[in-house]
């Protein structure tokens, strides 16, 4: 198997060109997790890959708990299956913790401290309440917690990294927050080995081909933790060498030509392109500043035939949504009709009428 065909198999697997999944977490089971910092995107991760999603049903399922979004595996946000968070952070959250450990010390906040917040954090929230940060550390002041951005950040991850609180439902384009226990029902219930597993096994059969290495980028686990779970799905796999790297895959589908150039135009952070930590497969090293900022920021992309030729954006305006392309290379410009065919399901998805500039 030649890196030719490594594109085409992560658009399969990753059900960007091809999907049989109905629900928001159907899908998200499949995958494992999307990243999410940049909220709206993360949604249209999930409208690219479900055709009949719409950006109302997407956020429907988050206020309904069916996929939660939270800082899991690493330390970011992520949306998962609320069937699913909770061995999840089992998993990862020490060492998520641990990243923040040195800033941490630097705001003044020890084990001691978290207890007493996430105590404070429990009681401001408990009976169904859904809180902003702001109004959260309004209830931390009254107990005689000092507070500040930054502090407010750490608080609230720590209390998501203890189970304690997720997403709570949207206010006013605002993040709220919830108390776990109360928005999402019980879910899976893993070992640790069986997490690892599992959680190998999402990754090989969505992201593949994919290597240790990728894995191991992916799920936020130390190499040694990634490679056990590699080794316990193992035997499931077929394995290929290209360009010096060993790429594991599950069953591999029968790919079909396509009649025509495949084009997706991918949200910002999607993880077709920020879930392995080698890109070149996909996405020529030359390009990269042009998409990834020098702070780690995934700009959305523009796919074709499985190769990130370009960027764009989108402006939401009141009847229409503005998206303006900017491609790497001139010999890459597609005609206007091609562009319009290829974000028409953006537009769908926001229910909204799509105005192309490139």
């Amino acid at each position: 198997m030649s890196t030719f065909h490594i594109p085409s198999l992560r658009l399969f697997n990753q059900k960007i060109s091809s999907n049989h999944f109905e629900t928001p977490q159907a899908l998200i089971t499949h995958l494992g997790a999307v990243q999410a910092q940049d909220y709206p995107m993360s949604k249209w991760a999930f409208g690219v890959r479900l055709p009949q999603a719409t950006d109302a049903s997407i956020e429907a399922a988050l206020d309904a708990g069916e996929l939660v979004r939270t800082h899991v595996l690493r330390a970011t946000w992520h949306i998962v299956s609320g069937q699913d968070v909770r061995w999840m952070l089992a998993l990862t959250s020490k060492y998520i913790k641990a990243s923040a450990a040195i800033r941490d010390r630097d705001l003044g906040i020890d084990s001691a401290l978290y207890i007493r917040t996430n105590d404070l954090i429990a009681k401001a929230l408990e009976g169904g309440k859904n809180l902003t940060r702001e109004e959260v550390m309004q209830e931390l002041e009254k107990g005689g917690v000092e507070t500040n951005s930054s502090r407010a950040v750490h608080f609230m991850m720590n209390a998501e990294q203890d189970g304690i609180v997720c997403n709570g439902v949207m206010r006013d384009k605002k993040q709220t927050y919830a108390l776990l226990d109360e928005k999402i029902k019980p879910g899976l219930v893993l070992s640790r080995d069986e997490a690892l597993a599992n959680l190998a096994g999402r990754y090989f059969s969505s992201h593949a081909p994919a290597t240790l290495p990728d894995f191991q980028w992916w799920s936020g686990l130390p190499m040694s933790e990634a490679r056990v779970g590699l080794e316990s799905i193992k035997s499931k796999l077929e394995s290929f060498e290209s360009g010096g790297k060993t790429y594991f895959i599950g069953e591999t589908p029968q790919l079909t030509a396509a009649p025509e150039a495949s084009v997706f135009f991918l949200p910002a952070f999607d993880e077709y392109t920020v879930s392995y930590k080698d890109r070149s497969t996909v996405f020529d090293p030359q390009w990269h500043k042009n998409a990834i900022t020098s702070n780690g920021i995934f700009k959305p992309i523009v796919v074709r035939d499985g190769l990130v030729i370009g960027i764009w954006k989108r402006t939401v305006q009141k009847n229409k949504v503005v998206v303006e392309v900017e491609f790497f290379d001139s010999k890459d410009v597609m005609e206007q009709g091609v562009m319009e065919k290829a974000v028409a399901g953006f537009g769908a998805f926001l229910g909204l009428e799509v105005v192309v500039k490139a």
